[in-house]
């Protein structure tokens, strides 16, 4: 489904920047999880299961580690991993299938892309080694802010030109991604693909959304309509 959203004067703004949010939207976090199960030693379906639950209650993902193993600190456990020889990371094989084309074919388009997300400031080390077609990464962790925070979203309307309707945000999470984004003035698209996008899928909160998608491969036959329809 697709909605458009117009200016009080009945026009639209063209879209000049779209920056991504990472996990869960262009980086496949599922192999992630798996070894974070491995690691606290509980089978990988039930740490699925509990992960839902927690999501489900609205409430921080790592509450998902404290019920197996209570007063989990992450970052503990991070180095932890680290110095056992399993630090976390990811790779190529991590991305969706639909990521790199699609970050491509808005770069063509000649539109400012950017990913920014919650992630730890190590992750910046790793997307870049990707080689992934953007002209910005930016993580949490190495911003000093995190989603939903609107000091995190005022990061990303600076980085991706100042103007913050000619910016498209793109993400997988209702809370933390379309309507905080939106807040910052911000045109929002939401793909529903991630256990964020499925369990907390909000059909009216999607209809402030500029864009509703279900795949990246829709996304840039989407702003090229668009951007040709307020040019």
């Amino acid at each position: 489904m697709i909605h458009w959203h117009r200016d009080r004067d009945g026009g639209t703004h063209v879209i000049d920047a779209i920056v991504f949010d990472v996990g869960g939207t262009i980086l496949d976090e599922s192999r992630e999880f798996e070894t974070w199960a491995d690691w606290l030693g509980v089978p990988r379906h039930t740490f699925s299961a509990v992960f839902g639950a927690v999501i489900a209650r609205g409430l921080d993902y790592q509450e998902t580690f404290r019920v197996f193993r209570p007063g989990f600190d992450l970052a503990v456990e991070i180095e932890r991993r680290a110095a056992a020889g399993m630090p976390e990371s990811f790779g190529e094989e991590d991305l969706y299938p639909d990521a790199r084309q699609c970050l491509t074919s808005l770069k063509d388009q000649g539109l400012f892309v950017g990913l920014a997300g919650n992630q730890p400031a190590w992750a910046e080390t790793a997307l870049r080694a990707l080689d992934l077609p953007v002209d910005m990464i930016g993580t949490s962790g190495g911003w000093g802010v995190a989603k939903p925070s609107p000091a995190f979203f005022e990061r990303v309307v600076r980085e991706g030109g100042a103007d913050p309707s000619s910016i498209l945000y793109v993400g997988d999470r209702p809370d933390n991604d379309a309507r905080p984004a939106g807040a910052a003035g911000m045109r929002t698209c939401l793909i529903r693909r991630g256990p964020w996008g499925h369990i907390l899928d909000d059909p009216a909160g999607s209809e402030q959304c500029l864009f509703r998608i279900d795949s990246l491969d829709e996304l840039p036959s989407l702003v090229a309509k668009h951007n040709a329809a307020a040019g």
